[in-house]
C-alpha cells in the first residue's frame, strides 16, 4: 500500500454512524463500520462505532469513530478542517459536495471566487466538523 494521509474524525456524542453515513450519501463510495461490540465490548458502548472508513470513487478516504469521554477527549474548534480540492473538471461535483455536506450546518464562506482565483467556500457541518472546498478554475495559469 502506498503512503497516504487522511482525516480521522472523532464524534463525542455517539453520532459517528450518522455522520459517516451522511458523508457517504453525499460523496458516494464504500463505507465499512465496526462497532465496539464486534470487538468484544459489552454494555452501552457495544453499538457505538469503534472505526468507520469511507473510500470514495474520487480516491478520498475519510475515517471516524465515536469517542466516549473515558477513552478520548474531544473539543471541537477551528484547529482542523477537512479540505476538498479539485480542478475545474470536477467543479459540478464539488459544488454538490459543498451543498450536501453543509446541509443543516453553518456556511461561513459561500462558494465564490477567492483572491487566488479559485472558487472557495467554508462551512461547519451539522456534526461540528469544519470543511473547506477549493475548485481551481480552468482559465488559471
Amino acid at each position: 500500500m502506498a503512503s497516504r494521509l487522511n482525516p480521522y474524525l472523532n464524534f463525542p456524542d455517539g453520532s459517528a454512524r450518522e455522520a459517516m453515513e451522511h458523508y457517504r450519501s453525499v460523496l458516494g463510495g464504500d463505507l465499512v463500520v465496526s462497532t465496539f461490540g464486534e470487538m468484544g465490548m459489552e454494555g452501552p458502548m457495544a453499538d457505538q462505532v469503534m472505526h468507520a472508513q469511507l473510500e470514495t470513487p474520487q480516491g478520498f478516504t475519510l475515517m471516524g469513530a465515536d469517542a466516549p469521554p473515558e477513552m478520548v477527549q474531544v473539543t471541537y474548534g477551528d484547529n482542523v478542517s477537512v479540505s476538498i480540492s479539485c480542478d475545474s473538471g470536477d467543479a459540478d461535483a464539488a459544488r454538490g459536495w459543498f451543498e450536501g455536506l453543509s446541509a443543516g450546518g453553518q456556511v461561513t464562506q459561500p462558494l465564490a471566487v477567492a483572491p487566488w482565483g479559485a472558487e472557495f467556500g467554508m462551512f461547519t457541518d451539522r456534526f461540528g466538523i469544519a470543511w473547506m472546498v477549493n475548485i481551481e478554475r480552468g482559465d488559471q495559469g
